[in-house]
């Protein structure tokens, strides 16, 4: 599928945050492909899906604060060969919606899109209860269910276009404010599944998802000028994970930090633990993000940097793994 009209520049990418790129580009591919229906629970503004609306106001759907019945209208009609994409805060979509999710869209492998918006820390000053920083942990569980989290506005509208071309459910989680530019336009490659490495290195690999990613950027290149060499992986999906970009990370530098906005129980530190045990690998490794608690109240900005997710948390991380002994010159063969 391809769209029309994509020609933004880094100056709309200022701003237009994740939200606001994704609503146009979703009324972009609903010109395309007439299948393609957008539902809201009462927050068509907030998430920017009622950019649609104006378009196809015949192929929009509020439901109300309802999001359980959202989600079982979504798989109603994609059961019908539509293509529903329901977006809401990721809060109530992980935890209220979550049995729905899993029912109604899962288990019944329904081809329904969820954009997710206001994830991890990103609405700061909302507290706890709009906090989501366990979606990433509930949403890999379930069967079927395809996981990414962009790092920019531009990823994300690679993330929305590649959704409708992939056939089964997938959940997308975006922040709220103006999130910082990770790429300069939407001239670069994205598969899902597939990790973008924008930073080469030999010495650490820091593999991070959604916004975090632009502040692993900065910290490799600032360990640059101190003669530090840092691999960073662009991991924009959780699930299915790229595997082999996680065991060549492994294999050519021996330290990784993981970093996300989301608890390190359940995410992308543990989706990563995962494939270098599976594969029986060792390697010094660090996972940034909440470590097991529930986040303060605060600016976003602010809250990455209490809690290690930014390029001064993450510098930190590469200096602790450089002070740690591992063996180069083993190569994990088995001997036959």
């Amino acid at each position: 599928m391809t769209t029309k009209g994509l020609t933004w520049t880094i100056d709309d990418a200022d701003h237009m945050t994740q939200a606001e790129l994704y609503g146009e580009v979703l009324t972009r591919l609903g010109e395309e492909n007439k299948k393609i229906v957008a539902l809201t629970a009462d927050l068509a503004g907030s998430t920017k899906i009622g950019r649609f609306q104006k378009t196809h106001p015949d192929r929009f759907y509020n439901v109300g604060i309802a999001e359980t019945n959202m989600f079982g209208i979504a798989s109603g009609l994609a059961a019908t060969g539509l293509i529903p994409v329901c977006s809401t805060f990721a809060v109530f979509t992980a935890l209220r919606g979550a049995e729905h999710v899993r029912t109604d869209i899962c288990y019944q492998k329904r081809n329904v899109k969820i954009i997710a918006t206001h994830s991890g820390t990103s609405f700061g000053q909302a507290g706890t209860t709009h906090h989501c920083t366990e979606d990433l942990g509930v949403m890999r569980l379930f069967p079927g269910m395809t996981v990414i989290a962009p790092a920019d506005a531009y990823e994300t509208a690679k993330a929305a276009i590649a959704s409708i071309e992939h056939v089964g459910p997938v959940y997308i989680r975006i922040g709220r404010s103006f999130e910082p530019p990770l790429h300069k336009s939407l001239d670069f490659d994205f598969e899902i599944g597939k990790a973008i490495q924008i930073h080469e290195g030999t010495d650490v690999t820091v593999i991070a998802a959604g916004r975090p990613t632009v502040g692993a950027l900065e910290a490799a290149e600032i360990a640059k000028k101190n003669g530090v060499s840092v691999r960073v992986l662009d991991m924009h999906t959780i699930k299915p994970i790229d595997e082999e970009a996680i065991l060549k990370a492994v294999m050519d530098t021996r330290r990784i930090v993981t970093v996300e906005d989301h608890n390190v129980i359940g995410g992308l530190g543990s989706a990563v633990s995962e494939v270098i045990t599976k594969h029986g690998k060792a390697c010094a490794m660090r996972r940034l993000g909440l470590q097991d608690e529930f986040s303060i109240v605060g600016y976003p900005d602010d809250l990455l940097h209490v809690y290690k997710m930014d390029a001064d948390g993450i510098l930190e991380a590469i200096q602790e793994l450089l002070r740690v002994e591992v063996e180069q010159d083993d190569d994990w063969e088995d001997e036959t």
